[in-house]
């Protein structure tokens, strides 16, 4: 199976869900976007890193990264290798010279990890279809955005009122906006209904 490279495009506050982030990966080679939900410990964890800041002590991964190269073991990839019921799951692939291991991980932890070893994060072409939002350029009109004003607050999840093709261009102008959040809960009715 092939596999897509992805890289790290932002991260916001997430609106529904108190101390959650949502983690904003993208194709490295496309338009589409994979975002992610995230604890606040993570997100914390993956900003340090992106900004290079150095801390008084080190923090939970990068204690795990001092660790792995002590005994000579590397961080050969990041796979995000599974999407079922709203969930990412991620595979750390470990190489120590002469084998190489794979050992499962939550898909925050495995990004903090890839970012401190400098080693790629990888997905599938299925959970970049289950999953994925296309990031389309030059499309807002005022239908769009009369959609954008009526979607329900973020603590309500409810949809049914929208029609299927109300929804997708709410997921446009959510995602045109980087308002990854309410587009990924467009995404999730969307799925819901298929």
């Amino acid at each position: 199976m092939e596999k897509i490279r992805l890289e790290i495009i932002g991260m916001s506050y997430s609106q529904s869900q108190s101390g959650a982030y949502a983690l904003i990966l993208g194709e490295k080679e496309g338009k589409r976007r994979l975002p992610i939900i995230i604890g606040g410990f993570e997100a914390q964890s993956i900003a340090i890193e992106l900004e290079k800041i150095k801390t008084p002590r080190p923090l939970t991964h990068d204690l795990f990264k001092t660790f792995a190269e002590s005994f000579s073991i590397g961080l050969r990839e990041v796979v995000i290798n599974k999407f079922s019921e709203g969930i990412f799951y991620a595979i750390l692939v470990c190489y120590d010279g002469t084998h190489e291991v794979e050992i499962d991980s939550r898909t925050s932890d495995a990004i903090a990890l890839a970012l401190r070893f400098g080693c790629p994060v990888w997905t599938y072409e299925s959970i970049m279809v289950a999953a994925g939002i296309l990031m389309e350029e030059d499309q807002e009109n005022s239908k769009q955005d009369e959609l954008q004003e009526d979607m329900p607050p973020s603590g309500e999840a409810s949809f049914t009122e929208y029609s299927e093709e109300d929804l997708k261009q709410m997921l446009q102008s959510a995602v045109e906006n980087e308002e990854y959040e309410k587009a990924s809960r467009i995404r999730d009715e969307l799925k819901k209904r298929e």
